[in-house]
């Protein structure tokens, strides 16, 4: 099919497309393009005018069209660069050194985005490996930068963990808890990695952060400590409910290992029970929630102090009210005599300061969770990630809105 069409229609800055044809042997619809002669070849080290030492042709893969594949047969140049240098023109609308365009990059990462590697490739007929690499390039490319010398107006900030893989390779993020805006990730959970974001802060902003919420890790608590003496530690209150949470099941196994037939009988399928709360019961499984409570006394302790442990965020005064509360409560649970739940006082003792500094600052790291969803989400279509940088990218490009579909960017 003979035709030249103008450029701006396909999108292809420095070429005409002067022919069509269909490919039987490999089922595909190419492009001819030849150089658009208006263009003068430029270096795209110096952006200074070459000489055409030769010209050459390739093909490129680029969006499919009326669900045909697409190849493109583009024309380029060879540059003189001075009496010694050759190098090859480099064209805006192909990726640098690779077989494709720009926008079908950015479409396979879009793509990427809301499926699996493996999906992906077999849609596109793409190696798993080559959109994975297509998708990291066009991240790396793309995504805002996280730039903490530019931020302003922070005064809460919620930190946490997550890992690319159960107990592997963790890395820290932080978000804004008034925004909800992921601000920066980094390798690791240690303190040096916190720490260099502070660092990085213009010293007015860091100085206006009030509190910070975190789980009770330690590296997190001594780089706030040491980077913002000034700021309040919060210790997060789903953390804590969640330790205690662990504390109850510690409690329900060692029970059910003393428990006579009959008693293991009702014990047996009663962690959903014990660790849920009351109101979202249906009426079967509160009566079997109180036949429980009826039959083991410690159960019934650690259940009654979980309620009362959760009234302690409940419109908390101020830190000298609340610190009495959380000091009777820890005398309620020592005296159960349970190892399990001794220890978990001790832990709220050590921690007491940053649980108490909720009342002055009621701020939680339930915000993140939203972050740790599409995380959680990341980690599922990949079949858990081996590569700890390109999670970090699919942790940024989840924070962003998503951009318009890349099959209707014609350039770039």
């Amino acid at each position: 099919m003979a035709a030249t069409i103008p450029s701006w229609i396909v999108g292809l800055r420095g070429q005409c497309v002067k022919h069509v044809a269909w490919d039987d042997d490999r089922d595909t619809l190419v492009f001819h393009c030849d150089r658009d002669r208006r263009f003068v070849p430029v270096d795209h080290r110096t952006g200074a005018r070459g000489t055409v030492n030769r010209r050459l042709r390739r093909e490129v893969q680029d969006l499919p069209v009326w669900g045909r594949p697409i190849r493109l047969s583009i024309a380029y140049c060879q540059l003189k660069i001075g009496a010694t240098d050759r190098r090859m023109e480099q064209l805006s609308c192909v990726e640098p050194g690779h077989g494709f365009t720009r926008r079908f990059a950015r479409f396979v990462s879009q793509m990427a985005r809301h499926m699996s590697i493996a999906a992906v490739a077999a849609y596109t007929g793409l190696a798993w490996r080559t959109v994975k690499a297509m998708d990291a390039r066009a991240l790396e490319r793309d995504l805002p930068a996280l730039d903490p010398g530019a931020l302003t107006g922070l005064r809460y900030l919620g930190v946490d963990e997550v890992a690319r893989a159960k107990g592997q390779d963790y890395l820290t993020i932080v978000y804004d808890l008034d925004s909800g805006d992921l601000v920066w990730v980094t390798e690791g959970r240690r303190k040096a990695g916190l720490i260099d974001f502070f660092d990085r802060l213009d010293a007015p902003v860091a100085q206006g952060i009030r509190a910070v919420a975190m789980d009770m890790w330690q590296p997190f608590e001594a780089a706030v400590r040491e980077a913002l003496p000034f700021a309040a530690i919060v210790f997060d209150r789903f953390h804590v409910m969640q330790q205690y949470s662990k504390t109850i099941d510690q409690v329900r196994r060692s029970e059910f290992k003393n428990a006579s037939t009959a008693e293991r009988n009702v014990l047996v399928g009663s962690r959903y029970l014990l660790l849920k709360n009351a109101d979202r019961l249906s009426e079967h499984q509160s009566a079997r929630l109180d036949e429980l409570l009826a039959l083991n006394t410690p159960l019934n302790a650690v259940y009654s102090l979980k309620e009362q442990l959760q009234h302690l965020w409940t419109q908390p005064a101020s830190i000298t009210a609340m610190g009495p509360r959380l000091d009777a409560w820890c005398e309620l649970a020592e005296a159960t005599g349970l190892a399990p739940m001794r220890r978990f006082a001790a832990m709220l003792r050590r921690h007491r300061e940053g649980i108490c500094n909720y009342a002055d600052h009621p701020i939680t790291t339930a915000r993140l969770e939203g972050g740790h969803v599409a995380i959680g989400l990341i980690r599922k279509r990949a079949r858990g990630l081996l590569d700890t940088h390109y999670f970090k990218l699919k942790i940024r490009q989840s924070a962003i809105p998503e951009p318009p579909l890349g099959l209707y960017a014609l350039t770039g």
